[in-house]
This record gives structure tokens, sequence and C-alpha cells, in this order.
């Protein structure tokens, strides 16, 4: 007689083999982002770090990978404005390979689990409008399937109370539906953002290229503006996130939800957010002289003042703002929470390891259901 086992099966790890390339080109891909799309900072990095851990050998050296960088196309020559020289720059093939290792990198933690990991005023796993049902379709989530609904399309087929479900009874829940969503991103680049030995810009790019590039690729109809703020506000293409830096610039939280609106007002999608990356700590206003008023002691009132007055405007335009605040200081964090009262939006306070996790889980929420 013979018996089948079922169960685990057990085998030695063998480990993938990477070229020489791959392993670099994974690292190199941190290093560009960190020092902001400087290819010859970045070389040299990479070339500290081949030394302590022995990144390569006499078979495939650091001059071998920049040779094929340049050959797939992924780093550029130019000359130098002084004709001295030739420069290596990243080039745009390499700039969409950034946006989409940063939403592999990002996006692929969160589909390994299913809790949430952040504050939130709702409860429940999924907010869907009952009204949106179409057919199941191979490769739907099993989260999706409306199931009371399911079982009703099975028992009018059967006429029997028995448990027959077969797949043209299924409908799913269908969050494509009447849920295009116009999304600002403000991403603080005050001083602020890496001061006390801390590099918050560097998770803040990461997760603008990912969000930017889930977006392209995944939901084509919504649309993503990305304003950088200092002390001034201004909106930056794509293409220039890996090259984003913190400039010596206090915090103008004013100009940028300014922007921000005046961007959204321009959309013509019924949902519309503002998801804003900062520590928290507006030191800025514009005046109408072109001049700046300043203040980095502490919270200034005529400063905060002006920012819960662009709450209140924004949530009369039905715009709600998500504040990500990436500090943990008590006051601030009592501002944000007055700010986040009188918008009628969202606080979380992320941490800079699960930031990424956070916008695209509120990203995912936000657009599910109409706002």
């Amino acid at each position: 007689m013979d018996f089948q086992l079922s169960g685990w099966n057990f085998s030695k790890f063998i480990e993938e083999e990477v070229s020489p390339f791959e392993k670099l080109f994974n690292i190199f891909k941190e290093l560009i982002v960190y020092t902001s799309g400087d290819f010859d900072e970045a070389i040299e990095w990479l070339r500290e770090l081949d030394k302590e851990y022995k990144l390569t050998d006499e078979n495939y050296t650091i001059d071998d990978f920049v040779n094929d960088l340049l050959t797939k196309g992924y780093v550029t020559q130019e000359i130098n404005p002084s004709g001295s020289s030739e420069l290596l720059k990243i080039s745009s093939k390499m700039e969409k390979v950034l946006r989409k290792y940063a939403m592999d990198k990002i996006f692929g933690k969160i589909k390994k689990s299913n809790s949430g990991n952040h504050k939130t005023n709702l409860s429940g796993t999924k907010n869907h409008d009952m009204t949106e049902l179409r057919d199941y379709n191979f490769g739907d989530s099993i989260e999706d399937i409306a199931v009371t609904e399911s079982l009703k399309n099975m028992y009018s087929r059967t006429g029997s109370c028995e448990l027959n479900l077969e797949e043209n009874d299924l409908v799913v829940y269908d969050g494509q539906l009447n849920s295009q969503m116009s999304t600002v991103l403000m991403i603080d680049i005050s001083h602020s953002m890496i001061l006390y030995g801390e590099d918050r810009i560097t998770p803040a790019k990461n997760v603008a290229m990912a969000l930017s590039e889930l977006i392209t690729t995944r939901y084509p109809k919504d649309t993503l503006d990305i304003i950088v703020f200092g002390n001034d506000a201004r909106p930056i293409p794509i293409k220039e996130l890996p090259y984003l830096k913190v400039g010596p610039y206090h915090t103008n939280t004013v100009a940028g939800l300014e922007l921000a609106l005046e961007i959204l007002r321009r959309k013509k999608n019924n949902n519309k957010q503002i998801l804003m990356i900062t520590d928290g700590k507006p030191s800025c206003l514009s005046l109408k002289d072109g001049s700046y008023y300043k203040n980095s002691v502490g919270l200034d009132p005529k400063i905060v003042n002006k920012c819960y007055v662009m709450a209140k405007i924004a949530h009369r335009l039905k715009v709600p703002i998500t504040t990500f605040m990436i500090a943990q200081d008590p006051y601030l964090q009592h501002f944000v929470k007055e700010f986040t009262k009188i918008n009628g939006g969202k606080a979380l306070y992320a941490g800079l390891d699960n930031l990424g996790g956070m916008i695209f889980e509120d990203y995912e929420t936000n657009r599910k259901k109409r706002i």
C-alpha cells in the first residue's frame, strides 16, 4: 500500500545567484538617492564600502561597474561647462528605475501585512460603497468579494438553501468606480529636516518617488502634484525627486497650503486631498512686500493662527489634509492636533522607518471612499 505524505518539504537553502553588476546596482540605487543624484559622490561612497566589505574582486571592479552603467544607459556623459572634463549624470532611465525601486521597496512591505500600523479615526478593514459592485474577475482579491450579495446570487440561481457557490455568483466591491483622486504631496525642505543627526528628507524623497510610480502605473486616472516648501513653496516635476535637497530655509507651511489649494482648484476630480510630510513646526510667513516674517523660537501665534486659517479654508473647500509628522515634540503635536481638528483631516505620527507604509495605506484607503 502506498502512502502519500503531505505537509512541509524541507530542502537545503540555495542562495539566488546575483551578478556582480546587480549586487552593486542595488547599493548604488540607495546611494544615489542619499546623495541627491550626485553621481561622483555616490561612486565615492561605493568605493569606500568596497574597501570595507570587499564588494568586488579583480574580475569585476568599481570601474567595470561604472562602464556598465554607461553601456546600459543608466548614466550619461556631459561636457563640463568649463570644458575641462566630462561629467557623469544619471539618465531619465535611471530616474524611472529609482521610482520603481522605491515603490517595490515600500509597497512590497505593505502587501506582506494586512494589518494597519497608524492612528486613524476610521474603524474596520475596508470602507466600501455598497452600490459599487461588479462581477468577479480572475485575480481579484478575496477580501473584495461582497459575501452577502454573492450568496444572494447563489440562492436566486439554485432556489435552494444549500451552499453551492459558483464563480458566476461572485461579485466584488469595485474601488475604481467614482474614486478618482487628485492628490498634492507637500514635502518640507526646511533645514530642520536634517537637523539633530537625523536624515528626514531621504525617506520623504523615497515616498514621493514610490507614490508617483504607484499612481502613474496603477491609477493613471488619478493625479499627483508634488510641492516642496521652505521659505517659499514651489511645484516640482516627478523627474526632479532624486535630486531634491534640504536648503537653509525656514518652514512656510502657509505658502505650501496656498499653492496646494490653488492646484487642486483646477482639478476636475471630486476627490481631492493634501498629504503633508513635515516636522510640524511652521516658522515663516510671506509678507506682501516680498519679505518674510520668521520666528524659529517656539510656535509664533501670528504664524500658527494663519495656519489655522488655511486649515479652515481647506475644510470649506472639502479638501482634507493628512499630516505625516516626523517629530515627537509634545508642543508640536498639540499644534498638529488642533490644525487637524479645524480641517477635519488626519494626523499621523510617523517614524522614518514606517513613513512610506503609512502614506501608502492612507492613500489606498482614501481613494476607496468618497472624500
